[in-house]
């Protein structure tokens, strides 16, 4: 399978789909949703499988500050994304979140990362700027908490404030203003951590 061909939105039940948030919490105001069964384990893996055969490049950087650390990132096309099934669910979740309100995807790509890698805390918007979401879903057919690997949220003042583990099946939806990163497996991990990352703006 094309990695970039991935399960379309027809492919699901809808009907058997709750987008209510597994968990919610805030940063100075902001939003954390964590979203868990919006697809199935056995959707979550077929996504797990086929990424993992994609071509990434090590071209991702978190800010223009730290453009010489860069990060494995395999890019998706936007006119693919309508077509999959993580796309229609992170629709539900943003509904469920932001009821009435249009947000549109600008982005949409999966990152990579193995034991040792190093990865920088970011944010994804600035609050001068459109209001902004991440739709990040962790791409994995099974996940031991002994892995690490955790996403960690950051008050304003740098205080690691909320952690999100990975899960298969598992959204994490978020402020774009809030400072986090990703964390990298730990050396015991025997799997790469994928992690497939939406970011959708206000229309």
């Amino acid at each position: 399978m094309d990695p970039h061909e991935l399960p379309g939105a027809g492919d699901a039940d809808e009907g058997d789909v709750s987008a209510a948030p597994s968990r919610s919490e805030t940063i100075d105001g902001r939003d954390v949703f964590v979203f868990d069964g919006l697809v199935t384990a056995e959707e979550s893996a077929v996504y797990y499988r086929a990424i993992t055969q994609a071509a990434f490049t090590r071209t991702e950087f978190a800010s223009v500050a730290t453009t010489d650390l860069r990060h494995w990132v395999c890019e998706m096309p936007l006119q693919n994304l309508p077509r999959a099934t993580l796309w229609a669910a992170t629709e539900q979740a943003v509904a469920s979140v932001r009821p009435g309100e249009n947000f549109r995807p600008y982005r949409a790509y999966t990152n990579f990362a193995s034991s040792g890698d190093l990865l920088i805390s970011h944010v994804d918007a600035q609050p001068d700027q459109p209001r902004e979401l991440t739709a990040l879903w962790y791409l994995c057919d099974r996940w031991d908490p002994d892995w690490g690997g955790e996403t960690l949220f950051y008050t304003p003042d740098g205080d690691a404030r909320i952690a999100v583990a990975p899960k298969p099946a598992r959204l994490v939806l978020f402020d774009g203003v809030i400072r986090h990163a990703g964390k990298p497996p730990n050396r015991n991990c025997p799997i790469g951590r994928y992690t497939f990352a939406i970011k959708v703006r206000v229309a």
